[in-house]
């Protein structure tokens, strides 16, 4: 059975009024860390802050992206075949006379400077993460009624067709997803206020199975170890409120806790590298003072 070990938590950042919705991946020999700073969970000034660390212990800002008419939330990094630095996110638009939000996709060659970024995706439509499968796909969940869960795919990474409705009927919103090395498709999925999902689904991802996750989940994120076992990272709601760890059974779709992280209250929505036996995990949480950023360090062991 593998465990898990904490080996140390840090706050990489608090200085913004409210720090929250991270996402975590290395690139050119660095671990890069990207999360909104506003003033507020919901507030009309969120922009996307992006941290870099050699070391993931010393920490440096590098980059602060913001349009003047929007809040912009939920930032994801992907790294392109051609491995320039891909950025999604969405832009709660402050003038809504035309839709609400749009998801927008920055590129950048060395993750410091970032150039405007190209409209993708639908109007009203929030594009939450991306997955490559020879094609670059993200899952976009409808933003009001009626309420839908779509995949999309890109050739280009520069604008996104839709697939294929694969989920509605109720409230269903953020995703992990991620590709195993045969194809298959694999889906974490959050409903409010039901029990997540667990989807998996074959080329060309138009079928999907859904399984009940077994609890109420937020913020998911999921990685695949070496030796297949399904990792994933939620906000979890029984008892107290807290970010854990916790291992997907891929037969029944079923979560169960590994690793409840130092956190608490407003908290959630990690990034996660897994580099060797080394699984550094993102979050934010406000367990301690204000909302804050931290970084965990846990050592993924497999028993013999």
């Amino acid at each position: 059975m593998t465990s898990l070990m904490l080996q140390s938590v840090k706050n990489i950042w608090q200085q913004a009024a409210h720090n929250a919705f991270t996402d975590l991946i290395a690139f050119n020999g660095a671990l890069w860390c990207v999360f909104r700073e506003g003033s507020d969970h919901v507030s009309p000034d969120g922009a996307f802050r992006i941290l870099q660390s050699t070391d993931a212990v010393q920490w440096h800002s590098v980059a602060l992206i913001s349009m003047p008419n929007a809040d912009l939330r939920d930032a994801k990094f992907s790294v392109s075949p051609a491995g320039s630095l891909l950025l999604l996110g969405a832009a709660a638009l402050h003038d809504k006379t035309r839709c609400s939000h749009q998801s927008y996709i920055w590129q950048s060659a060395d993750g410091i400077y970032w150039p405007e970024p190209q409209a993708v995706g639908e109007p009203n439509i929030w594009l939450w993460r991306m997955a490559w499968q020879q094609k670059l796909y993200a899952i976009g969940y409808k933003v009001g009624q009626p309420r839908f869960v779509r995949l999309y795919n890109s050739m280009n990474h520069k604008s996104f067709t839709a697939v294929s409705d694969i989920y509605s009927g109720s409230y269903a919103n953020e995703s992990a997803l991620l590709f195993e090395t045969d194809g298959t498709a694999l889906c974490l999925l959050r409903r409010d206020p039901e029990h997540g999902l667990f989807g998996i689904s074959q080329p060309p991802y138009t079928r999907w199975h859904w399984q009940d996750s077994g609890c109420r989940i937020g913020g998911p994120q999921c990685v695949q170890l070496p030796d297949d076992r399904l990792l994933a990272c939620v906000r979890l709601y029984d008892n107290k409120v807290r970010t854990s760890l916790c291992w997907i059974d891929r037969q029944t779709g079923k979560l169960s806790e590994a690793l409840a992280l130092p956190s608490g209250g407003d908290c959630s929505y990690a990034g996660m590298v897994l580099q060797g036996n080394t699984l550094y995990v993102s979050y934010y949480s406000s367990h301690e003072t204000t909302t804050a950023i931290y970084l965990a360090v846990v050592t993924v062991q497999a028993a013999n």
